[in-house]
Order: C-alpha cells, then structure tokens, then sequence
C-alpha cells in the first residue's frame, strides 16, 4: 500500500541535473510571482499542459500528473490555472524552450512542462520544467523516478516545488489528514478512524467502526496517529503506526482522558485527564511511560497544543467563568489568558510556523474558526456558521481544515480556509466527516 513507503523509497534516484538544475535563487524570481499579503491576492495566470509520453499508458498518466498539479494549485487560491482549450502551442518536446510569445497571449506569467518516460525496469521518469513567461527564464526543474503506482505522489511533490518557487513559502501538497468517517442515521452513527491526501484521494480505514473514536491527531516527527477509542468501560488513548498498522495503548488513566496531542519531537502526549468534576493536563514520557501533571485547578483544563518549539503550550480552561484559551509553559506553572472576546474560546491549535493561535469561538448563535497570535492580539474570525470545529494547519501554517455541521438529518463535511480569510472550499470526502487533523509534509 502506497502509506508504508516514505519519499526516498518511493522516489529513488530523485535528482536535479544538467538541464533540469534549479535556477540560482537571485534569478528565480521574474515577474511570474504571487505576492502573499493579508488583503486580497490576484491568483497568477498559470499554463499546466499535459506531460508528454511515449506510449499511450504513459500518456494516461501525464493526463492525471498535470491535473492533479491543476487542481492542487488552483484549490490554493493563489493560482489561477489557464484552460487548456485557450493554448496556442502544443508541447511535444520540453527539452526545447516553449514559444513564449504563444504563452503571452494568453496571459499566462507562468508556465509548467513535463514528461513521463517508462523505463526499462517498468519505474516511471517524471520530469518538469517551470517557466516564467515574461523573461523566458526557467526557474527550476527537477527529474524523479517512482513505481508506476506512486504517480500522484509525485504530482503532490511537484506541485509543491512550483509552489515554494512561486510563493516563497513551503507547500503543503504533499501530505496527508487522518479523520474520522461517520456513516449511517444520526442517532446510530459509525465512526470509523480514515486516512487521505490533502485533497480527498486514496482514502483508506484504519478502524472498523466496532468502537467509537474521536480526537485523531498526527505525530509531527513519525507517521504515528493518537487518537480515543470509547471501547468497553472508560476511553483509552491508542497510539497507531500507519506504515504498519501496529497499535498500542498509551496508557491506562483513573477516569475520562481526552484531546491527547503529540510534543514537537514526538517523544511525548500532552492529554487532559478527568477526575471527578475537573479535568487538568498531564503529559506522559511515551518512552519510560512516567507521567507529570502540569495543571492542578479545580476547573475543566483540556484541548492542549504545543508551540512548534515545544518551550510553551495553549490549552482551553474555564477556571475565568467560561471557556477561554490560556498559555503557559510547557513544563507547568503559572497560565496567562489570551482570549477576551465575546463568547467562549475552545479547541486551541498552535500553527507550525508558531505565528498564530487557531481556534473555535462560539457567541451568538455561531460557532466561527479564527486565528489570534501568541499574545492574543490580532484576533481575526475566519469564517462562521451553524457548528463549525476543530481547526487544524497545513504543513505550511498558510491554511486551516475544520468541519462543520450544518445540523438536521445531515452530517458534517471537511472544509478548508486560508489564513486570510479567503478561498474556504469544501474537501472532498466518501461520508460525513469531523475531527480533521493534518499531518507534517511526507518524508
């Protein structure tokens, strides 16, 4: 199965040479450009014409690489891929320059070129070029071999390696969200344990639906998933390694545990234990399996994230009167509160970069997703709804999944957001589904 093999098993020989080496970085950067700001960006006219092959199969495939790129691009809101019924020229060949006049006319600032080759021991050759149009500069190309199978990995990396050149920013394509699938009527409804690409491919279930489970969350260091399992008597928190479908429990708690999460390094899990009618936060040592409490209020202290350098964590307590979001240091002490806005505040989640805060604030009638900074300020409310929950990062701390329910005999859906505010999108999914947790890039 694809999941068991990480990059260098599954791109072997992968290499940027000759021809196809990266452009040096001063020069990388012609007109072809999207400028990220806080206000409103104009996508970048983009061209993504098929990757030419050899033989009919291959051909196929080219057909899928380029519009996987297409659709990662464009579901960015940064892009703005071109029809390619509007092209003039046809690629056949990418070692020679493309006609950049023909490019021009349509509009288009940038432009990307490929090539599957099947060889001789059946792996596929992919190749890519990526063009700016106005200087006729190529800005960088790389060359990867993969099994046949593998093809759309290899669509993710690449779209990645356009984005990062485009953006200045690191992509986020390449990586996966574990979730949970809720199937059947509402009032008996399966939750089974799933895993995607980011953009709803090759989903597959890590867990049969016998036993309720919620709270998935990534290990940012191995492709490991923790997550709750509601069995026979209390919920126990599961670690699952998805390369090998091993499973063990974390360990055996007095009580309800809840929202465990990983550390930075992936050496621990910070959860919240409930014990009579408060809950506080623990973190457990996942190797000598010794356990520290780091809250000690006679309130409800739960939904804990570690900052990305794991000196600090956000959690969410009512120990003020209602929900709100505190954070302290890692290690315990004394907790400072950040959220002051109408409304209660839950579901904290810290971004990769370590430059927000995300979080679920419900006042009004509305559950909305937003984001504020480490000290609290610069509260900003993403998009609201009826119910909408449970934000998590892309890799690149540029864009949040949640989901939201709209209520009724319906059931929640995936939805993504950019940190501005802008392009919210639904995710494709089989069934219902809730609890979105991102994983770090594939390695």
């Amino acid at each position: 199965m694809p999941f068991r093999l990480n990059r260098r098993q599954i791109i072997s020989g992968m290499a940027a040479t000759g021809a196809l080496a990266a452009a040096p970085l001063r020069d990388a950067f012609g007109q072809a450009r999207v400028q990220i700001t806080e206000g409103n960006v104009a996508p970048l006219p983009i061209a993504l014409p098929n990757f030419v092959a050899g033989t009919p199969a291959d051909a196929e495939v080219g057909v899928g690489v380029a519009q996987v790129i297409t659709n990662n691009l464009k579901r960015s809101g940064l892009f703005a891929p071109i029809d390619q019924a509007a092209y003039i020229e046809k690629i056949t060949n990418i070692d020679s320059p493309p006609q950049f006049n023909s490019w021009k006319s349509i509009n288009a600032q940038a432009l990307v070129t490929g090539r599957m080759t099947r060889q001789g021991d059946g792996r596929l050759k992919a190749e890519f070029r990526l063009w700016d149009v106005a200087t006729g500069q190529q800005l960088t190309g790389q060359q990867y071999f993969t099994s046949p199978e593998y093809w759309r990995r290899i669509a993710h990396i690449i779209s990645d390696q356009i984005y990062e050149r485009l953006t200045g920013e690191k992509g986020y394509f390449d990586s996966r969200v574990v979730f949970i699938d809720e199937t059947g009527p509402k009032e008996r409804r399966v939750k089974r344990l799933a895993l995607m690409d980011q953009d709803g491919a090759n989903v597959r279930y890590l867990t049969r639906g016998t036993d309720l489970v919620l709270t998935p969350r990534f290990s940012p260091s191995t492709q490991e998933i923790t997550y709750m399992e509601f069995g026979q008597g209390d919920p126990r928190v599961y670690l699952f390694n998805i390369e090998t479908g091993q499973r063990e429990i974390v360990g055996n708690f007095p009580g309800m545990s809840f929202s465990p999460r990983f550390s930075p390094d992936g050496q621990r899990v910070i959860m919240s234990l409930q014990q009579g009618g408060n809950s506080n936060l623990f973190v457990m040592d996942l190797r000598s399996k010794s356990t520290t409490r780091l809250t000690d209020a006679p309130a409800i202290d739960t939904s804990p994230s570690y900052a990305p350098d794991g000196s600090k964590i956000c959690f969410e307590s009512d120990r003020g009167g209602k929900p709100q979001i505190y954070v302290m240091a890692a290690t315990g002490g004394a907790a400072q509160r950040i959220s002051f806005g109408e409304g209660s505040y839950s579901t904290p989640v810290w971004s990769p970069r370590g430059d927000y805060i995300a979080f679920t604030k419900q006042g009004g009638g509305q559950f909305s997703i937003g984001i504020m900074k480490p000290d609290g300020s610069g509260e900003r409310l993403l998009t609201s709804g009826f119910h909408n929950e449970g934000p998590t990062f892309a890799p690149n701390g540029r864009v949040l999944m949640f989901f939201r329910d709209p209520g009724g005999n319906g059931g929640p859906s995936l939805f993504t957001v950019d940190i501005s505010g802008r392009n919210e999108q639904r995710v494709p999914t089989p069934g219902f589904a809730s609890d979105p947790a991102w994983s770090p890039l594939l390695s």
